[in-house]
This record gives C-alpha cells, structure tokens and sequence, in this order.
C-alpha cells in the first residue's frame, strides 16, 4: 500500500489559499492513483503544539487545547468543502500520538542520537520565565535582521536554534531578556551529513526540495535541540520539558498511520517499519510527502535522519509546491494579500471545482502560483464553460432531444480518430501524474475537450440529423465516447462538477481502464451545463474586498514621523568604489563607499538583484548616522537605501550624476 501524506495545517489560523497550494495537488494526486487501480492511504492531521498556539492561546484568555479545537475543525471543514478526501485526519495533542512520540524518542535516547547540554537561553525577569522560539524576538546572528527566536524570518532565512539569536527581547511583555544558563537536550544531526547526502541524491521528488536541501546539507549542518520550554505539547522523557513542536509534527504521520490502519485493517509496521525494498544504508518506504516549500529544510534534512536513527523506512519521494503570491504581491495576512478560503471564497458562493482547477492549470507545480480575481474569471469562463463545459453540454443535450438520449440502436462503431484522442489523453495523464506535473495532466483533458469541439463542429450534426439519422448517431457516438472519457479524466481535479455529469450519462465508477471502452453510453435525464458563468460584478467585489482588507492593515501598520524625527537622519549620497560578496551568504554584499568626507564599509542585503561588479561606481542614498553592526561577522558602518520591489531590493539612486556627500533633504 502507497502511503501519501500532506504537510499538517497548524491549528493556530484559519485555511487560506497558500494551505491549498499543497493539500489540493495531492488530493488530485491520490484520486488519479485510485482510479489506476493502485491501493492508497491518504493521511494529514493538525499540527497541535508550538509556542505560537500558547501564544494566541493566551492572548485570547482560552486553554491552547480549547485554541487547537476550533481550527482542527475549521480545517476538517474546508478540506471536505472544497473536495480534499483524506483518510483519516488526527490530531498532535491526541494520547495515541503522545504515546508515538514518547516511544519514538526514547528510541533515539537508547540508539546515542540524543544528548544534553547546557546552553544560555533568553529568559524574562519580568515574566519569570524561559523564552522558547516565538516568545522571543531579537536580532539574527548571520545577517543582523529583526528575527523570532526560531527563524530569521525577515532576513536570511535561516532555522535558529535556541539561544542563538542577539538583543533578545521577551514578545509578551517587551523587557529585554537576560541570557540564563540551563539543561537542554540534543539531536546528533551532524552524525547524518554523509547519510543525507546519499538519500537526497537517491529519494524521488520535486527538485526545488532537494537542490535546496542538498545545499543545507554540504554548507551547514549543526546538532538539533529537540526540548522546550513550554507546559503544551509532547513531555520529554524524564524532564520537565516538552519536545520541539518539529521533532514531534512528523512524528503525526506515523500515529495517524497506525490509527488510520486499525480503522481500515491494514498494518502500519509494513509501511513504516519494514518498507518495500533495502538499498545500502537505505530502507525505503512507499511514503510521498506532499509538503509547502517553506518546510523543506525540516522534510528533507531532520525528518529522514530521525526516520534513520530509529531504522524506520524512508519516504521514497518529498513532494514541493511553489510558494503563493496574491494579486502578483508576496502572499501576507498582516499585509491582507490572502484570499480566506472559507470566509473569502467558498462563502461568495464560488464553485470549489473552480478554485481546484486553477491551482492544478496555472503553472507547474514547483513554480510559484499568483492568484488574480481576474485571471479566475479568465480561467473559468474562457477555459472551463468555454472549452469542457461547452462541450460537455452541447453533445449532451443534442442526443437528448435528437434521440431522447440513446444512439445505440442504430449501426455506429467507433472512429478512429476518437480512439486515439482519447488514449492519447489518458496516456499523458499517466506520464503527469507519475511525474507530479499536474498542470499537463488537466492541460492533456482540456486539449482532449478541445479535441471534441472540433470534432462535433467539423461533423456538423446539426445537419446529419435533417438527411442521414444513422450517420449522425454515429457521431454523437463518438463524442459520447469523449464526454464518458472527460468525465473520469478529470474527475480528480472537478470532483464535484464531474460527479454530476456521471449522473447524466449513467458512468458510476472512475476507473482509468474505462477510459478507452466504446460502451454505450446513454444520456439518462435532461442536461443541465456542468459550470456557472463567473460574473464580472462579482469579481469587482471580491476585488474591492481585498483593497479593503489591505488598506486596513496599512492603517494598522503604518506608523507616522514628524519632520523632527526625519531630520535625525544623516542622508547622504555616495559612490560605490568595491563590492563583493559575504562568504556563506546567499543576500549580503560588503562595499566600500565613498561618502564625501571618509569611505564606509557597508554590508548590504543586495546580492539577490545585484552582482558585485553591476555596483562599483554607482552613486547611493546611505544613511550615514546609522548605529555600526556586525552582519555575518563583518561589520557595517551605515545603510544604504532601496526599494522593496516583491521582495528584491532595487537601489535608490540620484536622477543624475551629483557630488560626492551631498546631503539628502
């Protein structure tokens, strides 16, 4: 049995449409397995633990579990709404899952993966407590950014460990932290470098996973903590700590496996702990992970080693989406670029097939996906009603009320032409899935819609029917052949619409081997089109919903200078004399920069737009009062200014050539 999972939904929020970038592709995944025949189990479950849900927890005045409760339903109900059929769907604050947990890491404890250290962690004298990742927020280490205590998350992007991050400050209560020393304990990470480097250059996927992965994996690899400090989660064996909210998420795939087999009757141990094959060091199992591309380092680095550690099979395949931009902005909640899936569209009354098929056809699965109301409209109207739905109906509703829905008494066979369209489109269906291109495998069903179309107006039934009857039944024959096909086809990615055209046409089973059968299908009840027309006016509203949305949370973010506080600022203009790149730096460039009276080392977050040699000579606006810092190690004595042009910066520079340490009024 195939074991296909999804990355867990953190019960802290609700669904928006970033969540379904992942979970509908692999739900369209697992449809398109079953229908070839093949024996899948279909696992996902809230992510329950972690500071963030203490956090709003508290900030509430409710318990976390009381927290966690409302958005494991509110996740269970959306992925219904919109289609995504898993399993069995558990919960990380479940006794069984604890039980997993607990015995998982004691197995890690016993085989010396497991260690404990003392560190110093920021603590808060205000609070009278430990500061563990999101209560904290203070200054990266490598490139000097505002960072949470677990991740640079507006700088470097890189995963912190506890204790590493500078000027920490308690996010509760805003008192600066104090560094206090105390017991913690250890992944052996770094004792899995050659391990992983095999396995990733082995596993199967999607690329923009594992190249990001492999890159981690040979630059950096440091041992993991795996304890907090926190009362919510999974106790660690002996200590009055809880594991790492990412030590025990993964772990949920397992438990849920073990329930979801008691429900169903199979053995979790085979999928799990003995796995399908043995290939050196590696045990592999039938396990795909479908996951977000923000949490490949945990997927594809920590999550195979502990697998290793405790000698479980490995999944033979990690599965990553590209990240999501909303109206060709960075996707962001507090910025209000998010469309809510339930409050946003499902609520408007939109069909969930719609948003299914946009999110498969848009782009390539490993490439980032922009939402646009109206290229939603565009793809609905011009590509689903006008193309499937089209033909859908017209063929439909033609044998209805030629022939009362049933061709098949006069002489037809099939046309070979059709045939082969028709085996053409499954053939490439099966080559997509295989490979998870989703987008050719709803592009190869639509080529197959437009196929038919063409098919339908160059036979011109409408005409046949008035001289040759049995002719024309021969035709529309064949363009149920097509519709039948169509239907189970694209089953997977319209569940809902499709399910309702199998009512027409009397099709009760989506299975891939019927694809090519020339049976004779009847159309059963008075045709009705498969897909309602998106509406201009709705569009605007939903449209005008999203300014709304944005322009309140700039007035909640935004926050006003007086003319005094701008004249604080030594703005200067300055002339790049050298550049070059910071060592294991991926963003940062160190420059020296002529500002009229002296010459500035500064480092600057520019590598990402810029190669070192583009810059010398170009003249900056450089804020050259600015506190000196150590970005990386090396220190910077100013800031140089640009724009934030979709996350790249873009440098401010004057209209035309001016001296050297002119002042910026």
């Amino acid at each position: 049995m195939k074991l296909v999972t999804c990355g867990l939904p953190y019960a802290n929020g609700k669904a928006h449409i970033g969540h379904l970038r992942t979970y509908i592709p692999a739900d369209v995944y697992v449809k398109y397995l079953r229908m070839m025949g093949e024996k899948v189990l279909f696992i996902c479950g809230s992510d329950c633990h972690g500071t963030p849900i203490v956090v709003n927890a508290e900030k509430e005045g409710i318990s976390p579990r009381e927290l966690v409760d409302r958005y494991h339903e509110h996740f269970k109900k959306v992925f219904a709404s919109v289609g995504i059929e898993f399993d069995y769907f558990g919960r990380t604050d479940s006794e069984y899952h604890h039980e997993m947990t607990k015995n998982f890491v004691k197995k890690l404890i016993e085989k010396s993966y497991v260690y404990s250290k003392e560190i110093e962690l920021a603590y808060c004298p205000k609070c009278k407590r430990f500061l563990p990742d999101r209560y904290v927020e203070g200054i990266c280490p490598y490139c000097g950014a505002v960072a949470r205590g677990d991740e640079c998350d507006q700088g470097c992007g890189r995963y912190l460990e506890p204790g590493e991050i500078k000027e920490p400050r308690c996010k509760i209560c805003g008192t600066k932290a104090e560094f206090r020393k105390q017991k913690h304990y250890f992944f052996k990470l770094t004792a899995f470098r050659d391990f992983l480097l095999e396995y990733l250059d082995k596993v199967g996927g999607t690329e923009n996973a594992l190249n990001y992965a492999r890159k981690w994996v040979k630059q950096e690899l440091k041992d993991w903590c795996i304890t907090r400090n926190l009362e919510w989660g999974v106790k660690f064996p002996g200590e009055d700590l809880v594991v790492y909210v990412w030590v025990d998420a993964p772990i949920g795939y397992i438990s849920y496996t073990r329930e979801a087999c008691k429900n169903l009757g199979c053995d979790w141990e085979k999928i799990w702990v003995e796995g399908v094959k043995k290939e050196g060091d590696i045990k592999w199992g039938d396990i795909i992970h479908f996951i977000g591309l923000d949490i490949v380092y945990h997927h594809c680095i920590f999550w195979p080693a502990m697998l290793k550690g405790v000698e479980f099979a490995l999944p033979s395949a990690i599965v990553a989406s590209g990240m999501v931009k909303v109206e060709g902005k960075t996707f962001s909640k507090t910025r209000g670029y998010v469309v809510w899936v339930e409050d946003d569209y499902l609520k408007s009354g939109f069909n969930p097939d719609y948003l299914r098929y946009y999110i498969v056809n848009y782009t390539s699965h490993q490439k980032d996906l922009n939402f646009s109301w109206k290229v939603f409209m565009d793809k609905v109207n011009n590509e689903l009603i006008a193309n499937l739905g089209n033909f859908i109906y017209r063929v439909t509703y033609f044998a209805w009320k030629n022939f009362e829905g049933d061709v098949w008494s006069f002489n037809v066979k099939a046309d070979d032409s059709v045939i082969k369209a028709v085996e053409k489109a499954r053939n490439e269906i099966v080559k997509a899935i295989k490979n998870w291109e989703f987008k050719i495998a709803s592009d190869a069903f639509m080529e197959l819609a437009s196929f038919g179309n063409n098919y339908f107006q160059s036979k011109e039934p409408w005409e046949l029917i008035k001289s040759d009857k049995e002719k024309c039944a021969e035709v529309i024959a064949n363009c149920l052949h097509i519709v039948k096909a169509l239907t189970i086809l694209a089953y997977p990615v319209l569940p809902f619409s499709m399910k309702e055209v199998a009512k027409i046409i009397g099709v009760d089973e989506f299975r891939m081997n019927k694809v090519n059968e020339f049976e004779k299908i009847k159309v059963l009840k008075k045709p009705k089109p498969p897909f309602k027309k998106v509406e201009e006016e709705k569009i605007e509203e939903m449209e005008k919903l999203m300014i709304d949305r944005i322009r309140k949370a700039d007035e909640k973010t935004v926050k006003y200078v007086t003319i005094d506080d701008l004249s604080k600022l030594d703005l200067r203009v300055g002339k790049i004399l050298r550049a070059e790149k910071v060592k294991k730096s991926r963003k940062l460039i160190k420059l020296e920069v002529d500002i009229g009276n002296e010459v500035r080392q500064i480092v600057a977050g520019i590598a990402e737009t810029y190669k070192p040699e583009e810059l010398v000579g170009k003249q900056v606006v450089v804020v050259a009062n600015m506190k000196p810092a150590k970005l990386m190690g090396v220190e910077s004595r100013g800031m140089i200014l640009a724009a934030d042009v979709e996350g790249k910066a873009v440098l401010l520079t004057p209209e035309k050539e001016v001296p050297i340490g002119s002042k910026v009024r």
